[in-house]
């Protein structure tokens, strides 16, 4: 007998898309460019609010004086494509994950949610951060490859371009943590009904082996 897959309950969290990623801000985004990835922010949460999914609209606050995030400063502000949007709750973080110190997990279970969509900045630190630690929690996770983006970088530890950032942790949030999707069959999964599918450690390890003409490794 065929279990009955359990219904899903979503809800799109909009991370920290503030005119700091933007042209003038201090960590303006480059990959992939916010040309092209706001649009797809703003048509997710079209998309969702059609579909009675509620939205999340997140912001960072750095303490007073920072460099960027200053609540004071135009760069903490939503981007306005995002701020005119309606949206069901508001959040004001100071940590990279959204969950920390904030009121997110309470409000997901009092709204019997069991899936989180995010979309925002940045790929490799907020969305990283709030991608584990809502996996950690037992949530599905969802994650848009074209509504989130990154910046490079470079520190002692070596460099990496916004590019590199992006597809890696892409590639390992649809290991187990996430699964990854563009923003329009993200959205003909929400207009379905449908659950989006991460892939799986072993099969992502194997196959990358065999592309690079190993051969896989056999369970004992």
């Amino acid at each position: 007998m065929t279990a009955t897959p359990p219904v899903v309950r979503r809800a799109l969290v909009v991370i920290d898309v503030q005119n700091e990623y933007f042209a003038g801000g201090g960590l303006p985004i480059e990959y992939p460019p916010v040309e092209q990835t706001l649009p797809n922010i703003t048509a997710a949460m079209d998309a969702a609010r059609a579909a009675g999914v509620p939205v999340v609209v997140v912001q960072h606050t750095s303490p007073a004086g920072s460099p960027v995030f200053d609540k004071g400063t135009p760069g903490w502000q939503l981007h306005p494509e995002v701020a005119r949007r309606s949206r069901d709750h508001d959040i004001e973080k100071a940590w990279p994950s959204v969950f920390t110190s904030t009121d997110l997990a309470d409000w997901l279970a009092r709204h019997e949610v069991n899936t989180l969509t995010v979309v925002g900045y940045m790929t490799h630190n907020c969305n990283a951060s709030t991608i584990y630690h809502a996996s950690h929690r037992g949530l599905q996770v969802e994650t848009l490859v074209d509504a989130t983006g990154a910046l490079p970088y470079a520190n002692d530890a070596g460099s990496a371009t916004a590019e590199e950032i992006h597809r890696v942790f892409n590639v390992v949030y649809h290991t187990r943590f996430a699964a990854v999707a563009r923003t329009q069959d993200w959205i003909a999964a929400v207009q379905a009904g449908q659950p989006l599918r991460s892939g799986d450690l072993l099969a992502s390890n194997q196959r990358a082996r065999a592309q690079a003409g190993q051969r896989p490794l056999q369970a004992a």
